[in-house]
């Protein structure tokens, strides 16, 4: 039997649809404030929750933000009773996370057809695997987005060394890595690229440019056969203007992806090439190796190399010979093999 908990301070309009609940076969809890109900909630873990909005002491918008906080209750279909019909009440509780609404009166039926709508949905969610991004927690509000990026309809395989997205073209879509490798680059007036970022499983790509709604500022190519998830950038907006948990994410991604840019210009200015080979070799290793590889064999071509390092592809080479020669690593036709990561990160820091 499934629980339904309704938090409501109207006693008649409580009452009455917790006989209507009782007579279609639901267990029912009630509260007459949104603190009441709060505490209900994370006692009793109702399989899903009927909120009015306008309350004393807490009402409906702090109690959805309360439990949308806590894990073992954010998952919990949420539905809003409301009175008021202006737009703007219906938009602040869809933003905050709110599954459905029911504008008072309602009739039983409606009532109804709402719960079993959720419930539905609910189960279906819970039988669904999550792809494992650890920047992409599932929450209340992304699991829209997980459900796109778990739809094979927008999965493609793009081969070795294509274009994923041109400089100076609009962006159309946001990219998830299922697997693979993509690198992301610029390129100057006389065709030099220089790499801006490596990306690989559980990476997002193309949102920056999607979200200052300008042309791609750098391209995408694939490093080897890669598996993509596009979101066409309609649906990345709605998912972005309707979740707090997908803006928040998204926020999260763009802060860190401006630390990443303004560490690597303060390294282009002031750090040695030498230095400078060392940081990406480590870095190589630590983002795409495993411990399990021995000795770890990074594979990437001396001028992608070079577009990482900001420097000339004949001064890596020269380095890199440097650095064989000195023990560190072990230069094969398959790739580079590094045999002493810690003198590489000591010389790093």
């Amino acid at each position: 039997m499934k629980t339904i908990l309704i938090i409501e301070d109207n006693a008649d309009i409580r009452e009455n649809t917790a006989e209507i609940l009782s007579l279609a076969d639901y267990r029912v809890l009630t509260a007459a404030n949104g603190k009441e109900g709060v505490t209900l909630a994370k006692q009793d873990k109702p399989d899903l929750i009927l909120c009015d909005i306008m309350m004393p002491e807490l009402d409906g918008y702090g109690v959805l933000r309360i439990l949308g906080s806590h894990p073992e209750t954010d998952q919990i279909p949420f539905i809003f009773l409301t009175a008021k019909s202006e737009k703007e009440d219906f938009r602040k509780g869809m933003n905050l996370g709110a599954d459905d609404y029911l504008t008072k009166p309602f009739d039983d039926l409606s009532l109804l057809d709402a719960i079993e709508l959720r419930l539905r949905k609910s189960e279906r969610l819970r039988t669904e695997t999550a792809p494992s991004s650890p920047d992409l927690p599932l929450t209340r509000g992304l699991e829209e987005l997980n459900r796109l990026l778990l739809n094979e309809t927008h999965s493609q395989i793009v081969r070795k060394k294509h274009d994923v997205f041109r400089e100076g073209n609009y962006p159309m879509a946001l990219y998830y890595i299922r697997k693979g490798k993509v690198k992301t680059y610029k390129t100057n007036q006389d065709g030099r690229e220089f790499i801006t970022g490596l990306h690989g499983e559980g990476d997002f790509i193309g949102y920056l440019d999607l979200l200052e709604n300008g042309d791609h500022s750098e391209s995408a190519a694939t490093l080897e056969d890669t598996e993509l998830v596009s979101i066409h950038r309609q649906d990345f907006f709605v998912l972005l203007h309707r979740n707090q948990d997908v803006a928040h994410q998204f926020i999260k991604l763009l802060a860190k992806n401006l630390a990443e840019k303004e560490g690597q210009l303060l390294k282009l200015a002031y750090d040695s090439v030498r230095k400078r080979v060392a940081e990406t070799l480590v870095s190589l290793h630590e983002r795409f190796l495993t411990d399990t590889e021995t000795p770890a064999l990074i594979k990437m071509s001396r001028e992608d190399l070079s577009s990482m390092i900001g420097a000339s592809k004949e001064t890596v080479i020269r380095t890199l010979s440097d650095f064989k020669e000195e023990k560190l690593i072990e230069i094969t036709p398959t790739g580079i093999s590094i045999l002493h990561l810690a003198k590489l990160q000591k010389m790093r820091n």
